[in-house]
């Protein structure tokens, strides 16, 4: 899978712009000891589910479907936690989904990227296009969920130390949430580098509380991981222990951050820091909430909190609100990254992108996703005001994203993997069974609060449809009509006078003149002596291999055609790109080299192709998309930007 970018516009997916030869291999191993990046993946990848035990077991037993705090349902709460953990984060997605990664990188853009690539009639399977779309929209809803509930519960903490504070607990969260969003440009470097250890003190004191709790009733340690005791707690409960699976999926949110951030450790780093690590901990600590329980019934108000003595509430509020606020840093920081792949793989319009860090090429801040983050995040801690009922919302956007995952997923292992499909449909059927069964639950909880994620979702997967469909129309309309690059070449040669140094022309296609070169002889009947048509292909891998960055193509008479490759994760930097070409003439110099660029008006027409709607929303996308001159990172006093008027 390739993807050609214009200076207009952001790159768009086609089923194969360049040869099949020419898709290409590229890795981005991480960089690190097995220790370290262990560490770092418990910062950063488990930050999210290991703050589920805050309102996890809570919200089932209290929720809008209280149950009975008693042992059948105390014990089948917790088997239905262990069970979930077992099933789904380490024999789905530890065991399984780690694997399929697209040359190192994970998520469901990578596996998308990942499978077309791959596939040679991917173009056939545009159902699994609308798929990872839905899952990427649904990613969104929870980057805007997983901040205001984390951070909301830990706060909730100090309702517990004292009634006296449940009139600030809003305004308290919302202060530290936008000191969070707002650090973001300064890059998280320095502060990641305590994520890990602030993690491992985390989940080192949740795992206490479970041991400090646990002896009250020991049985808690093997009971309730008999699988039998689900079946009990269904027969009790029929209808209420269905509903409750919506509420039991809090206990597994943030699974998707396992396979969306193993580019940045690693599969063997991510599963050894959740088998040893997380895992263990997050298991004693359910237990220790469910001996406290049987103790204790009245203690489900808040059972996590009211695990240790009162003289440690202050400590472990203000730890938990540090753990809370690292899981959604770690969430954050995701959205950034899907959005860069969105823009590199032609979803989304150009953004800007900003390097935070001079060593990890993954670190960036984008302005535009962080303040629409932020405005989201505000508005869902004032409307819903507590995380209880932010939660029906977050259940439903992880269970859609986790069965879009599992699908896809079955692609992958049967038709590239080519496994066995006898076993293969089994497992994968019974994996999308548990998926459609958490959905199913959750979607059931419409109107308390799972319409969010679906409407956040749908907007977001209709503007990325839309630019896509956009660019598709942009491009079968510019390419009406285009004059063959040798054709022009010979007869511009003649009848333009040339003029010293060299000029780019950004061309969104292998063929064809560009418009601004049209424009340009037409109105300035001059060319420079060396013509240089480069066009930027977007690779279906994250990065790629330097030796084949690079074709060039001599046209003749002082013209070249130049495609530079580059993966989905890297940066389009063209001036540095173009200093490592040695096969086009000259070497370049930026000071003696001139950049022509297109800017492409919208015209609105009664050809078929999208609705009128559509068409203003995307002429919209268009007119607030970054400056290409930005986002190709070209020196501001050597680019030349030509307008011209297209039809859709």
């Amino acid at each position: 899978m390739s993807n050609l970018v214009d200076p207009g516009t952001s790159p768009k997916p086609t089923a194969s712009d360049l040869d099949d030869d020419e898709l290409l291999e590229g890795s981005h191993a991480p960089q690190g000891s097995l220790a370290v990046l262990a560490v770092g993946a418990i910062g950063v990848v488990f930050g999210d589910i290991g703050t589920s035990p805050l309102y996890a077991f809570q919200a089932v037993l209290t929720g809008p479907h209280p149950l009975a705090v008693d042992l059948t349902d105390i014990y089948g709460v917790v088997s239905l936690i262990f069970w979930s953990m077992m099933v789904v984060v380490t024999a789905k997605y530890v065991l399984l989904v780690l694997r399929t990664d697209n040359n190192g990188e994970g998520g469901s853009l990578a596996l998308l990227a990942l499978i077309n690539r791959t596939l040679p009639d991917s173009g056939r399977l545009k159902w699994l296009t609308t798929l990872g779309l839905l899952a990427t929209a649904l990613f969104y809803a929870d980057s805007m969920l997983t901040p205001a509930i984390s951070v909301i519960s830990a706060v909730e903490g100090f309702g517990v130390i004292s009634d006296r504070f449940h009139p600030f607990i809003v305004p308290i969260a919302l202060t530290i949430l936008f000191g969070l969003f707002a650090i973001q440009a300064h890059g998280t470097e320095r502060v990641g580098k305590l994520f890990g250890p602030v993690m491992l003190v985390y989940f080192g004191a949740i795992a206490a509380m479970g041991i400090y709790n646990i002896p009250s009733h020991p049985q808690v340690l093997w009971e309730p991981l008999n699988p039998w005791y689900i079946w009990r707690f269904y027969q009790a409960h029929p209808t209420l222990s269905f509903l409750s699976l919506g509420a039991v999926i809090y206990a597994i949110t943030g699974v998707e951050a396992l396979y969306a951030d193993m580019g940045h450790f690693g599969r063997k780093p991510i599963t050894i820091a959740w088998l040893y690590v997380a895992f263990p901990c997050l298991l004693l600590n359910y237990m220790g909430q469910a001996a406290l329980l049987v103790v204790r019934p009245e203690a489900a108000t808040n059972p996590f909190f009211l695990m240790v003595p009162e003289q440690l509430l202050v400590p472990l509020v203000l730890l938990a609100t540090a753990a809370t606020v690292i899981a959604s840093q770690a969430v954050i920081s995701g959205a950034y990254s899907v959005t860069q792949q969105a823009v590199q793989l032609g979803y989304l319009p150009r953004m800007q992108i900003m390097h935070t860090s001079s060593k990890v090429v993954g670190q960036i801040y984008m302005p535009a996703v962080n303040w629409f983050l932020a405005f989201m995040v505000a508005a869902l801690v004032i409307s819903f005001r507590s995380s209880a009922a932010m939660l029906p919302a977050y259940g439903f956007a992880v269970a859609g994203t986790m069965a879009i995952t599992t699908i896809m997923e079955a692609v992958v292992v049967l038709r590239i993997w080519k496994v066995s499909p006898g076993p293969a449909i089994a497992m994968l059927t019974f994996f999308l069974a548990v998926d459609c069964a958490y959905l199913a639950a959750g979607s059931a909880k419409f109107f308390e609060g799972a319409w969010f994620p679906i409407a956040a979702g749908l907007i977001i997967f209709m503007l990325l449809t839309t630019w896509s469909r956009g660019r598709a129309l942009m491009r079968i309309s510019m390419a009406e009509g285009a004059i063959p690059m040798e054709v022009f070449a010979k007869s511009a040669h003649s009848s333009a006078a040339r003029v010293a140094g060299t000029a780019v022309f950004m061309a969104s296609t292998k063929s064809g003149v560009p418009s601004a070169l049209l424009h340009n002889i037409k109105h300035n009947k001059v060319l420079h002596e060396r013509v240089v048509i480069l066009t930027i292909a977007i690779q279906g891998v994250p990065y790629v291999d330097e030796e084949k960055r690079f074709k060039v193509t001599d046209l003749g008479q002082g013209f070249y055609r130049l495609i530079i490759k580059f993966g989905f994760l890297e940066e389009t930097d063209v001036p540095a790109a173009l200093k490592r070409v040695s096969l086009c003439g000259a070497p370049f110099e930026m000071m003696k080299t001139s950049f022509f660029l297109s800017r492409q008006t919208l015209i609105a027409s009664a050809k078929p192709g999208m609705w009128i709607w559509r068409e203003k929303l995307f002429a919209w996308m268009l007119r607030n998309a970054a400056s290409a001159m930005e986002f190709f990172r070209l020196p501001t006093n050597r680019v030349v930007e030509l307008g011209s008027q297209v039809e859709i």
